[in-house]
């Protein structure tokens, strides 16, 4: 296992383009904690913090296929790191002037999700060119899925210590200078430079014309809305034991069951179609929820939160693959980019519907809102398999490559361009 990831990261350029993403998008990942922080030192209440919080969320959703449809026509450099000096100056700006003005607090946090920079698209898109081998680029998938919870985890750790040793204004501009710092590290890169989209048909729905696509993103959709009503229902059961620290161990157990179930998941080569794959695992992660509405003690309900979380970085990693395959030619950032929105919104969702049932039926109810989206994520691959299937991927994309059989080198012309063995196709040329 060990070896497999260590091989991955001794090719030339992933360490780099991997952590410089990371701390690229810590703006985005601590942004919800950062603005109530804020807010709340400003002497804003909790709706204000909520509402702002609300307009960076929804801006960064109507932000990130956009952008991500001007990278791939315009390479990544062009588009990531203004974008990234936009979105930060929009958040320092907001640091800088507070609360005061209404109109200029809304502006600049509406500016900062905006542009924010889709580096995580940026990165998948990435892959196949700087690994150029199958199995390693599945590989990878799987370990960003990983790194994803690594860095929502130390991502709020590093803004309260942040907090804590100078204030909540020094913490939005450090961590959005580190932000422009990371999508510097990425863009100036030779892959990121050299990368050019595949030629594309002119369309305005980009990479929505796919079916299989959209049938992905709907279930998403629901994992998403999945997440978001566990993190409050989360607080609303430490709440009912009258301490706040078990909400945390809860999230955080569910982000170690995470960590270790895609380590396990990216750790070897799996047969068969992504497609089927997704549904199985899906499935999974959905049955994971269910034993949450027991509602046990504290120590079983931790343990019941590691164990829901296992199947969900292998489902993550395994979406990338489906998406990547469906994506329609000269879209894939779009594409990917179309997939964090999607999830982000779901995400939403659910903290905006678990309230109103925990009110009214309890806690129970509360994670049973998660169980009922996993469900539906799970009913929506399953009744739209007839669009997202292997006959439906895009023309010259394998499965997944079965045990051994992802071992030979994508060669190029001086390591540059990614030229792929019969039915393999990068989509990114460079």
């Amino acid at each position: 296992m060990a070896t497999g990831y260590a091989e991955l990261l001794r090719a030339k350029h992933a360490v780099r383009l991997l952590a410089g993403t990371l701390v690229g998008r810590l703006p985005n990942a601590t942004a919800a904690l950062a603005i109530v922080l804020f807010v709340r030192a400003e002497g804003g209440d909790y709706t204000l913090a909520g509402v702002l919080s609300a307009v960076y969320g929804l801006a960064t959703a109507v932000g990130q296929p956009s952008l991500g449809r001007a990278v791939d026509l315009f390479g990544q450099p062009r588009v990531m790191f203004p974008a990234s000096v936009l979105s930060a100056a929009g958040m320092c700006a907001f640091a800088l002037y507070g609360i005061g003005d209404p109109f200029l607090a809304y502006g600049s946090v509406l500016v900062a999700g905006l542009f924010t920079p889709p580096l995580e698209g940026g990165l998948r898109a990435l892959w196949p060119s700087v690994l150029k081998r199958e199995d390693r680029v599945h590989a990878a998938y799987a370990l960003d899925a990983v790194a994803q919870e690594v860095m929502f985890a130390v991502g709020p750790l590093l803004v309260t210590l942040i907090v804590a040793r100078w204030n909540e204004a020094a913490a939005l501009l450090v961590i959005n200078v580190l932000g422009v710092a990371g999508a510097l590290w990425v863009v100036v890169s030779p892959p990121s430079r050299r990368w050019r989209s595949e030629p594309r048909e002119a369309h305005w729905l980009g990479a929505l014309r796919s079916g299989g696509l959209v049938a992905l993103l709907g279930a998403f959709f629901f994992v998403g809305l999945a997440l978001g009503s566990i993190a409050v229902a989360a607080v609303a059961y430490a709440d009912g034991y009258g301490d706040s620290l078990i909400s945390s161990y809860l999230l955080s157990a569910l982000g170690a069951g995470a960590l270790v179930g895609g380590v396990g998941y990216g750790a070897r080569a799996w047969p068969g179609r992504p497609e089927n794959r997704l549904v199985v695992l899906v499935a999974a992660l959905a049955a994971g929820y269910l034993p949450l509405l027991l509602v046990p003690g504290p120590v079983a309900m931790t343990a019941l939160a590691g164990v829901s979380g296992l199947f969900l970085a292998p489902a993550l990693a395994c979406s990338f693959v489906v998406v990547d395959r469906h994506a329609p030619a000269g879209t894939v950032t779009e594409a990917f980019s179309w997939l964090v929105t999607t999830f982000g919104v779901g995400a939403a969702a659910g903290t905006a519907v678990v309230g109103p049932v925990l009110e009214q039926a309890g806690i129970t109810a509360g994670f049973a809102v998660a169980g009922a989206g996993g469900a539906a994520a799970f009913g929506v691959l399953s009744a739209t398999r007839g669009v997202l299937s292997p006959a439906t991927a895009a023309p010259g994309r394998l499965p997944d490559p079965v045990p051994g059989s992802g071992e030979k080198e994508l060669a190029g012309e001086n390591d540059r361009h990614a030229v792929p063995e019969p039915g393999f196709r990068t989509g990114h040329k460079a």
